[in-house]
């Protein structure tokens, strides 16, 4: 199974959001992140920016409509 981290870039770096992210739906603004033990966490105002496949890391910027 894959599972990834996701973080959010932002002026001062990335900052962690979740670990061992099984599932991640974006709506045009923003994010739902859901893994096998915490409760799914929403972030408004975000789209994806990267993916790092090998790494296991999804990175999120603002840009949503949201914003």
């Amino acid at each position: 199974m894959c599972q990834m981290s996701v973080f959010v870039a932002g002026d001062g770096g990335e900052e962690k959001v979740m670990e061992n992210v099984t599932l991640l739906e974006s709506d045009g603004s923003g994010v739902t992140v859901s893994s096998l033990f915490d409760p799914p966490r929403r972030i408004d105002g975000v789209m994806v920016k990267r993916i790092e496949f090998m790494d296991g890391r999804v990175i999120l910027a603002a840009g949503g409509s949201g914003q």
